[in-house]
């Protein structure tokens, strides 16, 4: 068979690489220890706490227990999971800089099964400031989630659009990072000094950190501009974009506003379908029990 006609053969996914089979895994006899992974890009809107929510929910589909925790003051991932984290007494924050509550007690349940939430508020604004006078600073979150560790499969961590202390907290924390990128110019230029940010993190701080993947988001494929910078991440990253693409789709804001993943506000959703591929390629890459 002559190179064109194998080429013929192969189906090509989004990201213009031959699209890999990934198949559904094994169901589990029993959860935990996790492994913790954050979602981290210094730039807003480019689907951070979309991806969280909706990965989140197609692990729990395959019926992986999921932890989500909110480090973001602006609260977005509570909200977007139906939490209203402004009349709760107790939240990440209190976790963060308390020593004498027990994070079970501020873990909240979602509409989806087997996933949970531990939220945030506004107060957690206050959080980088009350930290840096603190011993281990770095090490706030690790300290937080040691107790729940055993309990869950996957810890997805939200973070804020920013690489300050509850980032390094949360990559301190971590056992792998997962970049959300738009698909579009401006969101490419930041790449590398958060690449950087997590090298310095892996060095100086928690040397089994790995960068798991950068996860294309927001992609138009109809747009020569989206398919340009597709390309240009993935020869610069050749082995670390996933093959998963997330479109764009109307379902995900209304999906936010109705409180609830893509996976069942719209369930036959091409959105939903990506998280779901996403979720297995995870699996099958090894980044998740």
């Amino acid at each position: 068979m002559t190179k064109s006609e194998l080429d013929l053969n192969l189906n090509y996914g989004p990201t213009g690489r031959p699209l890999p089979d990934f198949p559904e895994p094994k169901a589990l006899d029993s959860h935990g220890p996790a492994r913790i992974i954050s979602m981290v890009n210094q730039k807003g809107g480019v689907g951070k706490t979309t991806s969280v929510i909706n990965l989140g929910a197609a692990l729990a589909e395959l019926g992986r227990k999921v932890l989500l925790v909110d480090l973001d003051p602006q609260g977005a991932l509570s909200a977007g999971t139906g939490i209203n984290s402004y009349e709760l007494d107790l939240t990440v924050y209190n976790l963060l800089l308390e020593r004498d509550h027990d994070i079970r007690d501020a873990i909240q349940p979602t509409t989806t099964e087997n996933m949970e939430i531990l939220p945030a508020n506004i107060d957690l604004s206050a959080a980088e400031v009350q930290l840096v006078n603190e011993v281990a600073r770095e090490m706030a979150l690790a300290r937080v989630l040691r107790p729940v560790v055993g309990d869950y499969d996957i810890i997805l961590i939200d973070c804020q659009p920013s690489l300050g202390l509850l980032t390094v907290n949360a990559l301190a924390a971590s056992d792998g990072v997962i970049i959300p990128l738009g698909a579009e110019y401006f969101a490419l230029r930041g790449v590398a000094l958060l690449v950087e940010t997590i090298e310095k993190v892996q060095d100086r701080i928690n040397p089994r950190l790995e960068m798991d993947g950068i996860l294309i988001t927001m992609f138009d494929p109809r747009t020569l501009h989206a398919r340009e910078v597709v390309a240009r991440v993935v020869e610069a990253f050749p082995d670390k974009v996933f093959h998963t693409a997330i479109n764009r789709t109307v379902k995900f804001p209304d999906a936010s506003v109705a409180a609830e993943p893509i996976t069942t506000f719209a369930s036959n959703n091409k959105g939903a379908d990506a998280y779901r591929q996403l979720a297995r390629e995870l699996l099958a890459r090894g980044a998740a029990a």
